[in-house]
């Protein structure tokens, strides 16, 4: 009896060690990463864009422009029905988060979440090409998602998609961007694209809940009035094609847009993102 004793508890351990080892691995699973993990995979995701062709690229963020015009129409949408009040400026803000949604989860192309996938490969390893390589894949996607967002606006504008109500609801919200000048729209678009950039970063880490982190980030960007150069870029557009504002208009938000957009996602939040783990041989 005592020997079959002995060969139960031999039989029985070989399991138990399993069954540790997969407790073991559902806690590992469950832990966040932590800041060299996410720096890790950032920079791997940004490595990958950076070898990808130009055609690749451009596809991407062509359909990217489109989609995240929905940003612009589910906002329209909601000044179109929301009367006057207090809270008004709050409830429009939620139609923001929309194209983003659909840019970020569908994997596309978009030009300030990639100011920091694609600067952190270049501030680890440092070199031309890497610099080459980024400003090539910066200026492919900033060029095809304005595209994207013309063509989208340049369709409600002439095509007459949509009620009228919804094309006086966009127009509303686009005018937004000719209350400030050039300095006021480059400071604003600074937080802007550290907030984006952030985006990016917490993705990993935010998992099942990708939806909330995505829709709670840029309806902060939305609330607090910052400028995001390609959803910018949709009103902008919109405001030409329907006579609101000339090219030199266009211009005078995309410009200082897209700068303060490349100095909080690239200049500031990847610098920072890169110096909690440099020491760290990351």
């Amino acid at each position: 009896m005592m020997e079959r004793h002995g060969a139960d508890e031999s039989e029985d351990r070989p399991g138990a060690m399993a069954g540790d080892m997969a407790g073991t691995g559902d806690v590992e699973s469950l832990k966040a990463a932590n800041a060299q993990e996410l720096h890790r995979a950032v920079r791997e995701a940004g490595a990958e864009e950076l070898e990808r062709p130009v055609s690749a690229l451009f596809w991407s963020g062509l359909a990217a422009g489109l989609a995240v015009t929905a940003s612009l129409v589910a906002e329209g949408a909601i000044a179109a029905h929301v009367p006057p009040g207090s809270s008004r400026a709050l409830i429009i803000a939620l139609g923001y988060p929309i194209g983003f949604v659909m840019v970020i989860l569908g994997r596309m192309q978009l030009f300030t979440e990639s100011t920091v996938t694609a600067m952190l490969p270049l501030v680890t390893t440092p070199s031309w090409d890497a610099l080459g390589r980024t400003l090539r894949l910066w200026a492919v996607v900033l060029g095809a998602n304005c595209i994207g967002t013309a063509l989208a606006a340049g369709a409600f504008a002439k095509m007459a998609l949509g009620d009228s109500t919804l094309d006086a609801g966009m127009i509303e919200v686009s005018m937004a961007i000719t209350e400030h000048g050039a300095m006021e729209t480059f400071f604003n678009a600074v937080p802007a694209g550290f907030l984006i950039a952030i985006v990016a970063w917490s993705l990993p880490n935010a998992r099942e809940h990708a939806l909330l982190v995505i829709f709670g980030i840029v309806y902060v960007v939305a609330i607090g009035g910052f400028s995001h150069s390609i959803v910018g870029s949709s009103e902008a557009f919109l405001l030409l094609w329907t006579g609101k504002i000339g090219i030199d208009g266009v211009l005078a938000f995309l410009v200082p847009a897209v700068l303060g957009n490349l100095l909080g996602g690239a200049g500031l939040f990847a610098v920072l993102a890169h110096g909690q783990v440099q020491d760290s041989g990351e």
